[in-house]
């Protein structure tokens, strides 16, 4: 089941357009039936998480935080991706395009993470292929 939770007031997110991303994007990777969330949190709220996690004290785009685990329920548990709209609006604007498509690049970006991919194992190269798949220009 994938889950969206959409914590912050400030930006409208379509909510359903995410939720199809994430579902294309485990049907890619042939996961079946993963169990994940999408948190959209304000500026604070990420900053803090930010800091507990990576130790750095600042406002980021995107966290996730994977479990890549089968529990004893039975459903595979693969993670949670945080997302700040109002950092991704910003950079949005930097790159000349909408929020709705800064988040679907975000949501690729996290779900990779989620599987394990970083930024010195091909994320780069994953991330601009998944873009081409998944995301309309």
């Amino acid at each position: 089941m994938i889950e969206i939770l959409n914590q912050q007031t400030k930006h409208r997110v379509n909510k359903r357009r995410l939720a199809g991303l994430l579902g294309r994007l485990a049907r890619h990777y042939r996961l079946r039936s993963p169990e994940l969330s999408l948190a959209l949190v304000g500026e604070r709220r990420m900053r803090r998480l930010n800091r507990e996690f990576l130790k750095e004290d600042k406002v980021t785009d995107v966290l996730s935080f994977p479990l890549d685990r089968t529990a004893a329920d039975g459903k595979y548990y693969l993670g949670e991706i945080i997302i700040a709209p109002a950092q991704a609006e910003r950079q949005a604007r930097r790159k000349g395009h909408g929020l709705e498509r800064e988040l679907g690049l975000l949501v690729i970006h996290g779900f990779l993470h989620l599987l394990g991919f970083d930024h010195f194992r091909g994320i780069e190269e994953e991330d601009a292929r998944l873009q081409k798949l998944c995301l309309r220009k």
